[in-house]
């Protein structure tokens, strides 16, 4: 959190035994406040105390300044482009817990997925809320989800059955959005997923949400998430709100491979010109038996998908579905607890498969970094990238580690970087090196956070 800054308002109020009030504390303005992003998750801490007969009661809560916006076809934080990628989390997923995950799995899950270069992300669901503190704190943008889910769902139902499911779902976005909307990390709400978008029940449910969403917070986006846009994309209720969420699985549930994904969607852009494109889900299940086992298919997707997806302008983000095989029960593989689908880049316990490192590749803002030597001089060639992900990389670092004496690091040094914009480059050299028998270098491009996003390592 930002160095301790302190403004206060009191107000002397009587309250009656058991009584139930509200009480208006004021506006409060924070001066030069420090913007969240999620390069640096900036959070302010608000607390209510009531004192009185020698007692205080206090509830606090934390929160962030930061502004997330579109400009024609892109996406915009605090005022800069930019480009996003990540990968959604299925929650619950572990045998040993389920939904009743202890907080250090929560962060180490939310841990892993910045080792991914995550920096954007979906739920199908309302989360925990300590998964939206962690995202807060460690820095991920995200879009929480109202949980109506079917391409049947709407099909051929009572008038009765339509008001009774756009109640509930009311309801449930009523819950998330008054809860959760002091999150700076989220930027979006989810009003259905897959529900078919060309029925006009449909329609009407997901603009019924959508007006209700508008009373309740005005400030986050809206959007659909459409699995039925390969005919009449236009027809497809995904245009109507504020950027196309688009879940795209050509080589799984859809067959093809990369030049079919390219003709559709030329066909959505097409449909939906002057609006910014979401990939909402890709990725690689093993969900029939048609659908060949080996995480190297989940490498080939995520290497072609994503590659792809760079020439198209229009498409501002990319969540890769997604970071962990997850517990289902439509699953088809294991059985009892471990009833799941093979979809993720780690298992059900978190071990990394050959995927994570590819899916953490691909969603780097360094498109290359290329280590030379002359004799004890080291030089990195840094390239940023200038389509997805891409955005101005401010307060990075790289770490130099050499490994010497039984190939064990016996030196290393931490240097700041400028400023990166988006298709920058930038050459860096290692301070003068004088370790006995070195054996090689290891280099890290590293986040204000930490984080590593692209390293390299060279034999000297």
């Amino acid at each position: 959190m930002p160095e301790a800054e302190y403004t206060s308002i009191a107000n002397d109020v009587r309250l009656a035994p058991l009584s139930n009030e509200k009480i208006a504390v004021g506006a409060i303005q924070i001066e030069s406040p420090k913007l969240w992003h999620f390069d640096s998750p900036n959070l302010y801490r608000a607390e209510v105390a009531l004192e009185g007969g020698g007692r205080t009661h206090v509830l606090g809560d934390l929160f962030g300044i930061r502004k997330f916006e579109i400009r024609g076809t892109s996406f915009y934080l605090n005022g800069e482009r930019v480009s996003l990628i990540g990968v959604e989390r299925m929650a619950g997923s572990n045998p040993q817990y389920g939904m009743a995950e202890p907080a250090d799995w929560i962060d180490s899950n939310t841990r892993d997925m910045k080792d991914l270069n995550c920096v954007f992300t979906r739920v199908h669901w309302p989360q925990d809320k300590r998964v939206l503190e962690a995202c807060d704190s460690l820095g991920i943008l995200i879009q929480e989800e109202v949980p109506a889910w079917g391409s049947f769902t709407f099909d051929n139902i009572s008038h009765e059955l339509e008001s009774q499911l756009t109640a509930n779902g009311l309801g449930q976005l009523r819950e998330m959005a008054e809860r959760d909307r002091n999150h700076p990390c989220i930027v979006s709400w989810g009003l259905c997923n897959e529900v078919n978008g060309k029925n006009p029940v449909t329609r009407r449910f997901a603009h019924a949400l959508a007006d209700e969403a508008h009373k309740i917070d005005s400030s986050r986006l809206l959007t659909y998430a459409s699995n039925s846009l390969q005919v009449d994309p236009g027809q497809d209720m995904a245009g109507d709100f504020d950027f196309v969420s688009i879940n795209e699985y050509f080589g799984t549930w859809s067959p093809g491979s990369v030049p079919e994904t390219r003709g559709y969607l030329n066909r959505i852009r097409k449909a939906f010109p002057g609006k910014p494109l979401v990939i909402s889900e890709y990725g690689y299940c093993e969900c029939r038996p048609e659908f060949a086992p080996g995480d190297e298919h989940r490498v080939k997707i995520i290497e072609g998908h994503t590659e792809l997806y760079r020439e198209f302008p229009e498409i501002a983000g990319a969540i890769y579905f997604d970071y962990n095989d997850y517990r289902t029960q439509m699953g088809d593989k294991g059985a009892g607890a471990f009833l799941q689908r093979v979809h993720g880049v780690v298992d059900l316990f978190g071990a990394r498969k050959p995927s994570f490192d590819a899916l953490g590749q691909q969603s780097s803002p360094i498109k290359s970094l290329v280590l030379s030597s002359t004799g004890k001089r080291i030089t990195a060639q840094i390239e940023t990238r200038s389509d997805l992900p891409s955005y101005t990389l401010h307060g990075y670092s790289v770490r130099w580690l050499f490994y010497g004496y039984d190939d064990l690091p016996m030196g290393g040094s931490l240097q700041a970087l400028a400023p990166l914009a988006p298709g920058a480059s930038i050459t860096v050299h290692a301070s003068a090196v004088s370790i006995p028998y070195m054996k090689r270098v290891r280099v890290d491009i590293r986040r204000p956070t930490g984080f590593s996003v692209q390293s390299a390592e060279m034999i000297l």
